[in-house]
């Protein structure tokens, strides 16, 4: 079995390496995971100009890569907002592409409507339209999106007291109308930090972290068309 590549579109290696450990025990035995950082931008993406910084650094990335070791068998971008997904289909279009976002909400679709927690209101909007995108907005898809103030990085900086707040931003979104069938937490260094929450809420709360190590659990054990997304979104 060929390599898999995760490219995180932020420039903090510490963010690479994280994901990586927590994504490698999802991938079948053969596989090896490696893991590309942003050559250039911001250390965590929070607005709209970084965002598409980080999309042309993903491809520059993926590029280089590929010309010294060829293509990946899959690929997943490892950002809550998966620039350069749809441009690395494009420009790859045999080898599987996804981005934590993504593989997320159509987790989180799978099981209704849904709503997502994240840091950093940029990402409101932007997330928003990812969805509407993906065809995974409207009465049956993401009704909201909740930001706490702190972006990622500052997110990541103060663990005890960003723990609090999204504990308690997760458990207001769950129990609030319209009611969620699922809610996800979003945000590469988040992964994780779902598991200690999920029990306070009433519905599923998705690890968007996770749910990129299942979909590649999942791309790299069965035969599947290159970039073919099914409709519970692990394919």
């Amino acid at each position: 079995m060929s390599h898999v590549l995760l490219i995180n579109p932020n420039t903090s290696t510490e963010v690479t390496v994280r994901l990586l450990d927590q994504l490698r025990p999802w991938c079948p035995p053969g596989a090896e995971l490696v893991g590309l950082t942003a050559g250039f931008g911001e250390p965590y993406i929070a607005t709209e100009a970084a965002y598409v910084v980080a999309g042309h650094a993903v491809l520059e990335a993926f590029h280089h890569h590929v010309d010294e070791h060829g293509l990946p068998r899959a690929v997943l971008v490892g950002c809550f907002g998966d620039p350069a997904v749809w441009a690395l289909r494009a420009e790859a279009p045999e080898v599987p592409v996804m981005g934590l976002a993504e593989a997320a909400m159509r987790e989180a679709k799978a099981l209704g409507p849904f709503a997502v927690v994240t840091g950093g209101h940029a990402w409101g909007p932007m997330l928003e339209r990812l969805a509407r995108g993906l065809g995974l907005g409207g009465a049956e898809g993401l009704q909201q999106v909740h930001t706490v103030e702190a972006s990622g990085g500052e997110l990541a900086a103060d663990p005890g007291a960003a723990s609090a707040l999204l504990r308690d931003a997760c458990v207001m979104v769950a129990q609030g109308a319209p009611r969620p069938a699922a809610v996800v937490l979003g945000g590469a260094v988040l992964g994780g930090w779902a598991a200690p929450i999920a029990p306070l809420l009433p519905c599923p709360l998705i690890d968007n972290v996770e749910a990129g190590g299942r979909w590649l659990g999942q791309v790299l054990s069965q035969p599947t068309e290159p970039n073919h997304v099914v409709a519970d979104g692990v394919g």
